[in-house]
């Protein structure tokens, strides 16, 4: 539907440059989203990819350890967007006190979305609503380390900033002035937390990450923050019992067409556009997340049938597997205390695993603090 703008434009100065800055309206879009049968067929074929993806939290006996790397893909993912080099591999090896093959501060960017997420999740199952306060507290996660360090962690932007161009009047976007965020963020509070009237979860996450995107409260972190708040809102509403949607891959394939939603949105307010790709993008991301489940499922049980090859060494195989499903990069130290196992037996299966098997690969190449990847299991959280 073509409503017109879903804003104002004010005058404003961005790098000394005259501008015109958008002011979005309040949610929800005025007229209603109009969920015509394609939208509906859309958003059914989502809400059962959904249901699938929560079954995971109940049906698979290593959920947790499931959950463990997919966060850690998300953050890659994420961070990727904004310009990161760090990879799945190098986020592992970082916190195993490892050096990544990529500048530290990507990695730490990266650790910090794990860090920012976990913590979301935590509030949100303390009771906490999605207010001014737990976005920030995020935000000054998410920025501890890394470059975010000098970009104001926690705090709403003091400046007018603009996104795409190298002059804010040529920019594709400009953003509310810092004056007005706290009233644009005070109406997007009553929205997130159903006041006046309650939103559909799923259309709640749409809606809400398109305003979220265009208030661009902060000086940096925006984009990662406001992925963060689409599984945040999903948990909060018992869509998801644990935090396993991360839409990052797919708005990163189809980036350009993500950028040209927001827009339009903005120019055209046309929401019902943006909500065909948006649970496009959830029924695509869930059944992929759940094949990824089955298939890592798969991989170990294939792969600890052919521990029996190791003989008398199988048993302490079995557990060294077991933890390496667990954190798929691992060195003798932390492999010892996931296990108990001797560190003499722990480098005798890793040579094992390693040479006579192939199912793990020494990821540093020195002698000393050596570190092994469970490397199968990384390609398949890749492969997307």
């Amino acid at each position: 539907m073509q409503r017109g703008l879903t804003g104002q434009y004010t005058s404003s100065i961005a790098g000394g440059v005259s501008c015109q800055a958008f002011i979005p309206a309040p949610l929800p879009p005025q007229p209603a989203v109009l969920l015509d049968e394609k939208l509906q067929q859309r958003l059914s074929e989502a809400l059962v990819a959904l249901g699938r993806l929560d079954a995971i939290s109940t049906l698979l006996p290593s959920a947790p350890l499931f959950l463990y790397s997919y966060i850690r893909k998300e953050a890659v993912m994420s961070s990727q967007i904004e310009g990161t080099q760090s990879s799945l591999s190098d986020l592992m090896l970082y916190e195993m006190e490892g050096t990544p093959g990529v500048p530290m501060d990507d990695v730490q960017e990266v650790s910090c979305y794990v860090r920012a997420l976990n913590l979301g999740i935590q509030r949100i199952r303390e009771g906490h609503p999605i207010t001014i306060r737990l976005i920030r507290e995020l935000h000054q996660a998410l920025m501890t380390h890394g470059r975010g360090i000098h970009r104001s962690p926690g705090e709403f932007r003091q400046n007018q900033v603009w996104i795409g161009g190298h002059r804010a009047d040529e920019a594709a976007f400009v953003p509310p002035p810092a004056n007005r965020i706290a009233e644009c963020w005070a109406d997007f509070e009553r929205f997130i937390n159903d006041e006046p009237t309650a939103t559909a979860p799923v259309i709640k996450a749409a809606l809400a990450h398109v305003q979220f995107e265009t208030i661009h409260p902060f000086m940096d972190g925006n984009g990662r923050l406001g992925r963060l708040l689409i599984p945040l809102i999903l948990v909060q509403a018992g869509i998801l019992k644990e935090p396993l949607l991360y839409l990052s891959v797919f708005f990163k394939h189809h980036r350009q067409v993500y950028y040209e939603h927001l827009q339009q949105v903005r120019l055209t307010g046309d929401w019902e556009a943006w909500l065909l790709f948006f649970v496009d993008a959830i029924a695509d991301t869930a059944n992929k997340a759940v094949q990824t489940a089955q298939d890592l499922n798969t991989l170990l049980a294939t792969d600890k049938v052919r521990l029996a090859e190791l003989g008398r060494l199988s048993g302490s195989a079995n557990q060294v597997m077991d933890a390496l499903f667990s954190h798929p990069v691992a060195n003798i130290g932390a492999l010892h205390q996931q296990t108990g196992l001797t560190h003499a037996t722990i480098g005798k299966v890793l040579d094992a695993l390693e040479h006579q098997l192939g199912l793990v690969r020494e990821i540093t190449g020195q002698k000393r603090n050596r570190v092994y990847a469970y490397t199968a299991y990384i390609d398949i959280l890749n492969r997307d």
